[in-house]
C-alpha cells in the first residue's frame, strides 16, 4: 500500500483540533486566560488527579473513601491537607459473618473498625471518628467508645487522632518495637497492635536506620535531620536502643549487625561470575 503524498489532505490536523481534550483546553485557556501551552499543562495535570481520586477499581465488599495522608501534621486546616483515596474493605464474608454470629451487631461494627483503620493507614492515610462513623453508619460517639473499649483489650486502633496525640506516654511505634525485642512474633504484634506486618517492618527499618547512626556516633540532631523523623520519636527509639543494647538483646542484635554471605550465596556468586567471565571472552 502506497502512502498518499499529502497526509493532510483530508484535514486530520483540524479534526484531531476537535476532540474533547482540544475542547477542555480551550475553555481554560479563555475562561482563565490562559496560553495553550499552560492550559494544555492545567489539562493533563487535572487529568491525573482524576486517574488518582476518581478512577478507582474496586474488588467486591470494598469502598473508596477520601482519607487525610498519615504525613499531615496536627493544625491544619483540613480543606488544605493532602487526601489519600482509599480502597477498604467493609464487608468481607470470610470473617464477617462469623463475627456477627459469635458478637452481635456491636462486636461487627467493631471488627470492622479495626479492619478499615488498619488498611486507611497501610495506605498511608488515618481516618477520624467522623470519618469511620460515616463509613460505618453510625455516631461519632459511638466510635470513640469502641476504640475506648478496644484499647481496653490491649488492641490499638490508629485513628488520626491517635497518631497527632502529642500528650505525655512513648508513641505507638516505640511500644511496637519493643513487643518485637520482647520476643513476639509477627503475627501477635498484628493481633495486639492491630498493625500490619508491613507497618511493623516499616517501624523496624525506621530504628534500624536510627540505631546505626547511634551506633557511628552521629548525635540526636544530626539523626533527627538525616532520618527526617521527628524529635520525640528519635529520642525514644535512642532511649530503647541504649536499654537493649545494655542487655545484650538478641534480636537488636541481628537486626543492626550486617550479615556475612552464607556459603551457598557465596558459591552462586562465584559461579556466576565465572559464568559471567566465559560470555565475556
Amino acid at each position: 500500500m502506497v502512502k498518499l503524498p499529502n497526509r493532510d489532505s483530508y484535514g486530520i490536523k483540524r479534526l484531531e483540533s476537535k476532540t474533547a481534550k482540544n475542547a477542555i483546553i480551550q475553555k481554560l485557556a479563555t475562561d482563565f486566560n490562559l496560553t495553550p501551552i499552560i492550559a494544555e499543562a492545567y489539562y493533563s495535570q487535572v487529568s491525573h488527579y482524576f486517574q488518582e481520586h476518581s478512577n478507582v477499581k474496586l474488588s467486591s465488599g470494598e469502598v473508596s473513601y477520601e482519607g487525610v495522608s498519615a504525613e499531615e501534621p496536627a493544625g491544619k486546616h483540613i480543606r488544605l491537607t493532602r487526601k489519600v483515596t482509599l480502597k477498604l474493605k467493609l464487608m468481607d464474608i470470610n470473617t464477617d459473618f462469623e463475627v456477627l454470629a459469635n458478637y452481635g451487631l456491636a462486636g461487627l461494627r467493631r471488627h470492622r473498625l479495626e479492619r478499615i483503620t488498619r488498611q486507611a493507614y497501610d495506605q498511608n492515610a488515618l481516618l477520624s471518628y467522623e470519618d469511620i462513623s460515616m463509613i460505618l453508619t453510625t455516631s461519632p460517639a459511638t466510635i470513640k467508645r469502641d476504640v475506648a473499649l478496644l484499647k481496653k483489650q490491649g488492641k490499638f486502633i490508629m485513628t488520626r487522632g491517635a497518631k497527632l496525640d502529642m500528650g505525655p506516654g512513648i508513641s505507638h511505634k516505640t511500644s511496637i518495637i519493643e513487643l518485637y525485642f520482647k520476643g513476639y512474633t509477627f503475627t501477635e504484634i498484628e493481633t495486639k497492635t492491630n498493625h500490619s506486618e508491613l507497618s511493623v517492618k516499616r517501624y523496624l527499618a525506621d530504628f534500624i536506620q536510627i540505631a546505626s547512626l547511634l551506633k557511628q556516633k552521629f548525635t540526636l540532631n544530626q539523626i533527627r535531620l538525616i532520618a527526617q523523623k521527628s524529635d520525640r520519636l528519635v529520642r525514644e527509639y535512642a532511649q530503647l536502643y541504649q536499654y537493649y543494647s545494655e542487655i545484650n538483646n538478641q534480636r537488636l542484635i541481628d537486626l543492626i549487625t550486617p550479615k556475612s554471605p552464607s556459603d551457598d550465596a557465596k558459591k552462586k556468586s562465584s559461579i556466576s561470575y565465572s559464568r559471567g567471565g566465559k560470555n565475556n571472552e
